[in-house]
């Protein structure tokens, strides 16, 4: 089982730009290279909430930092920030907000989790196993339209309907329920594409998997919730892993710090139509030693924005 690499560990600390007596929020604890390097930047003072809908991962955080008082986890989507916060943090002022939005090497490397076509194992793919239905349950009564427009959408798959139809047609003779029932039926429908780095099935298990945890609705719920919970000069600091949440990230992020586009180019905006934030720097992605040393690392992409005062213009 492969052991979890952190990805753009040190880029996402000089991002947060951690003050030593300041309140932080790990939103994706995964397995806590994060949340371990801002512990370590926090002084005696600092607080660190985490939080992540894997039992697994709420496991590993209590165990491994049983004895440090400073931080607390919670077993909790990101979306769930709001609630959480006030009930760890109180009045405290949160200066950093972290996500990790990538899947956790131990969630792909345990076969029973369902993630991975690497390893066969039971067609789960949930982020939360105490909640919700499996990939298999869904695979089972999803409609043929909606299971081309998910592999569409969510995997960016160009041979989507041939994909979903090789499905439904392995689904009318048996149930699919293994990593490795999904991946053969997928690699046999799909042509073969020589300059294909990944395998056949990589991008239906994406979309399958983003839609069984509705992963992009929850991104949007939980940036809006970093937003509103951080205090002036705090940090917003988001990894993504393809397209689509990078894109959400981006147009999000671009669409807080111009502010309401209803008074665009008038002389005075109202403060509440003001920008909420503004970029620090640009897009990053991993260097050549990282690449090198954390191939799973190669699609990261780092963005970075700080909260601006109410009312306040750039």
């Amino acid at each position: 089982m492969g052991r979890h690499q952190p990805v753009l560990l040190t880029e996402a600390l000089a991002g947060l730009a951690v003050t030593k007596d300041g309140c932080y929020v790990d939103g994706t604890y995964g397995r806590g290279g994060h949340s371990a390097e801002i512990l370590r930047a926090l002084g005696p003072e600092g607080k660190l909430l985490a939080l992540d809908k894997d039992p697994d991962a709420v496991a590993d955080a209590a165990e491994r930092f049983q004895d440090d008082f400073r931080f607390a986890i919670k077993h909790a989507d990101f979306e769930d920030m709001r609630s959480a916060v006030s009930e760890y943090f109180g009045g405290c002022a949160v200066l950093g907000v972290f996500l990790d939005l990538g899947v956790s090497s131990p969630q792909l490397d345990r076969a029973e989790r369902g993630f991975s076509f690497l390893h066969d194992g039971p067609l789960d793919m949930r982020m939360n196993t105490s909640r919700g239905i499996t990939a298999s349950q869904w695979l089972a009564d999803v409609k043929e339209a909606d299971l081309i427009a998910t592999i569409r959408r969510y995997g960016e798959e160009p041979h989507a309907r041939r994909a979903a139809q090789a499905i439904l047609s392995a689904r009318a003779m048996e149930p699919i329920e293994t990593t490795g029932q999904l991946a053969e039926i997928v690699a046999r429908a799909l042509p073969v594409d020589r300059k294909r780095r990944t395998h056949p099935a990589t991008r239906v298990f994406q979309a399958i998997r983003i839609a069984v945890n509705d992963e992009l609705g929850g991104l949007e719920r939980g940036l809006v919730q970093a937003v509103e919970l951080l205090a002036r000069g705090g940090r917003l600091v988001v990894i993504s892993f393809h397209s689509l949440e990078d894109r959400i990230v981006k147009r999000f992020m671009a669409r807080e710090c111009r502010g309401d586009p209803v008074y665009a180019g008038l002389p005075d905006m109202p403060a509440a139509a003001r920008p909420r934030l503004k970029a620090i720097g640009r897009l990053i992605r991993p260097g050549d030693a990282e690449l090198e040393s954390n191939p799973r690392s190669r699609s990261a992409r780092l963005r970075i924005a700080e909260r601006l005062a109410e009312g306040e213009l750039q």
